[in-house]
């Protein structure tokens, strides 16, 4: 008996949130129209994502770049497959 009332209260539960979770996508397309949900602010602008590609050109070390930018390594291979072969300034090879 108590099994099949937490099984009840596991599926009301559940249910409950993909009613809220359907409402918060609704939500967030109606921002999206009205130009208010914009997303998360870019690390790096235009001037340093420019930069920091002419320094990888330029051989130095990604590391370093990633300190001097204030960013992590992972976020500047983020920005190197979405914008370095943009660009045509360096090729990523894939390991493996």
């Amino acid at each position: 008996m108590v099994h099949l009332l937490l099984s009840v209260m596991g599926a009301f539960a559940e249910f409950e949130r993909a009613l809220i979770r359907e409402r918060q996508m609704e939500g967030i397309a109606i921002a999206k129209k009205k130009g208010v949900y914009k997303g998360r602010k870019r690390a790096l602008s235009e001037e340093q994502l420019k930069d920091m590609l002419l320094r990888i050109a330029s051989g130095q070390k990604k590391s370093h770049i990633a300190k001097s930018l204030g960013i992590s390594r992972v976020t500047l291979y983020q920005y190197l497959t979405s914008c370095g072969e943009f660009f045509g300034i360096v090729k990523l090879t894939s390991k493996g």
